[in-house]
């Protein structure tokens, strides 16, 4: 048996290669980006007015007198996705502009809508009176100043997210190279397991397959579930190792047969291939039968994962999500930190990943609650959990006030950085 950080360090050792794919930005929501993404344009694009009002030339205004009202003749209107305002600029003109609208040149400041004084009416508009020395640039956005042409937008390794396709859209970004989306074969194994909804007291309903199908779009991959394998599927289950091989799946995953008892073929099975990485074992609860290959000279590995729901969810949690992580080049995942509310024992030699309630206090502290049920058999604890406290190996207690290491249970923290 293994730490839970030599495991960690064997996936490292472990990864696999995700091809990268052109696709349409539109329709890249939680992949992620193979190179960085750069502006194409200046944007705004142009300048333009930040406040419905008028412009003029600011200079126009430099010799007014407190008390001497200026006019300045009105010349035409612009509104935002006019085009460019083409008419030849005279001293002490003014024209009309609405918010987004394009300044045109020879003006230079804007006068807001609401400091507007007209002449000879409000009902007949043919100047506007100003009566004091404006500045320049008032209320004007710059052409160029959020994005410059060739500005970094996003770095590769990024998962993109839906403030990141405002920006591909807004800059005319229309194609991305991301990486492929990883193909996960997913196998449940037993004969207490059925898909069945009604089901006699000896048997289980297969509820692991639905959980981690249901996570591809937060964990970021393709997910096929290839059924259940009986206690007397050995050969089955190698010939389906062999049938990856020749696919484009990318990862194996088996909930259930990988402990130690009389059904549990699932190690064997993979031993009788070639291996360049593995494990099975970690000082872990729940879960300390997981287990790890990759198959030797192939882009392929195999996750064992235990049939119990709560140690495959955090197997799946603790295992294959950093391994994703790790072939997708992405940062590693931040945890949480939170104030324990209560305290909680455990084994010193073993790492625990506990069912656990995150809040907030009124002053915005974040505090985490250790659930009662950490049992991996129940449920309900998991029902009313949000997170997972990681109580690291080398410490057997942790008491109340103590600072954990806290992680989302569907999301990846990565949705917070």
């Amino acid at each position: 048996m293994i730490s839970y950080q030599n495991s960690r360090n064997i996936l490292k050792r472990g990864v696999i290669k995700i091809k990268d794919e052109k696709i349409k930005s539109i329709n890249s929501l939680n992949r992620i980006l193979s190179e960085n993404i750069y502006s194409p344009i200046h944007y705004p694009a142009g300048n333009n007015a930040a406040f419905d009002g008028f412009a003029i030339n600011a200079k126009d205004t430099n010799n007014i007198k407190k008390g001497i009202k200026q006019k300045f003749k009105i010349i035409g209107s612009i509104a935002a996705g006019n085009k460019p305002f083409k008419k030849k600029i005279h001293k002490y003109e003014a024209v009309e502009i609405m918010t987004g609208g394009i300044i045109p040149k020879g003006f230079d400041t804007i006068i807001p809508i609401e400091q507007i004084i007209f002449y000879p009416s409000n009902s007949n508009r043919k100047y506007i009176l100003v009566n004091q020395k404006i500045k320049k640039y008032n209320h004007v956005r710059f052409q160029g100043s959020d994005y410059k042409k060739k500005e970094l937008v996003l770095k590769k390794n990024n998962i993109i997210k839906p403030n990141h396709l405002l920006a591909f859209k807004t800059l005319g970004i229309k194609n991305i190279t991301v990486k492929k989306k990883i193909n996960i074969a997913f196998f449940s194994t037993g004969n207490e397991i059925s898909n069945k909804d009604n089901v006699p007291f000896w048997q289980v309903r297969n509820s692991n397959g639905p959980y981690l199908n249901n996570l591809n779009n937060n964990f970021l991959f393709n997910f096929k579930n290839g059924g259940i394998l009986r206690d007397n599927h050995q050969k089955i289950f190698k010939s389906k190792i062999n049938q990856m091989l020749k696919s484009d799946t990318d990862i194996m995953i088996t909930s259930g047969a990988v402990s130690a008892g009389k059904f549990d073929f699932i190690p064997s099975v993979i031993n009788s291939f070639k291996l360049s990485n593995y494990f099975k074992n970690v000082a872990i609860r729940p879960g300390k039968p997981v287990l790890f290959a990759k198959i030797k000279g192939k882009e392929k590995v195999i996750f064992g994962l235990p049939g119990n729901p709560i140690s495959s969810a955090a197997c799946f949690r603790f295992f294959v999500y950093p391994f994703i992580e790790y072939i997708l080049k992405l940062d590693a995942e931040k945890p949480l930190k939170a104030i324990l509310k209560n305290s909680f024992d455990k084994k010193k030699n073993f790492t625990r990943f506990v069912k656990s309630k995150l809040s907030t206090t009124k002053n915005g502290k974040i505090e985490v609650e250790v659930l009662q049920g950490q049992e991996s058999f129940r449920i309900k604890s998991f029902v009313k959990s949000n997170s997972w406290s990681l109580m690291p190996a080398g410490k057997s207690r942790f008491k109340k006030g103590d600072i954990i290491d806290c992680f989302f249970i569907n999301t990846p923290n990565q949705n917070i950085s």
